[in-house]
């Protein structure tokens, strides 16, 4: 693909597209046909809270944005209206936030994605929404690590406090006897 005499603006938006696909954890495409203003306002709110960020783009635009990035597989999914979510923080918040949208609005179609430069079908981005949140797999993480501590610390308590009840035992039976 290439363009011949690109408008200034244009090149400006392939560039910016080629930019967010570079620097993104992630990125989710969308078809989001029959959705109201409102609705995206609400989903777009609702990404950017949890580190996405949802544009709308021309498709040939963002094709060759997605060729310059290395990303020349996504091109094939943007076709229709087609919507980017940019992620920049938990890829499976977003996801999930994404996936449940669809459910609530059937017209808003996942049509697959990339992370960490691996292209991602949309069975790939279901399964990335039914991960635990970032968050919730750190505490995972961190109480897999504790419990063994815990149980260690239990036990090194128990030596010195079950020797000193042994010395009470002993020196109660000395003093009875």
């Amino acid at each position: 693909m290439t363009m011949e005499n690109p408008r200034i603006e244009k090149v400006a938006v392939v560039e910016e597209v080629t930019a967010k696909l570079t620097a993104a954890n992630a990125v989710i495409i969308t078809e989001y046909r029959g959705m109201t203003v409102s609705q995206l306002a609400g989903l777009r709110r609702q990404l950017r809270d949890n580190g996405g960020e949802y544009k709308v783009y021309k498709n040939t635009l963002a094709r060759f944005a997605a060729q310059n990035a290395g990303v020349a597989e996504l091109a094939e999914m943007m076709v229709g209206p087609t919507a980017l979510a940019f992620v920049s923080g938990d890829a499976a918040g977003v996801a999930k936030i994404l996936r449940d949208a669809a459910r609530a609005n059937p017209l808003l179609i996942i049509k697959g994605g990339s992370m960490s430069g691996t292209t991602m079908s949309a069975r790939d981005v279901e399964q990335l929404a039914d991960l635990p949140s970032r968050d919730v797999l750190l505490a995972q993480f961190a109480g897999a690590l504790q419990a063994p501590l815990v149980k260690t610390a239990g036990l090194l308590q128990a030596l010195p406090r079950n020797l000193a009840y042994g010395l009470k035992a002993l020196i109660d039976q000395k003093e009875a006897a």
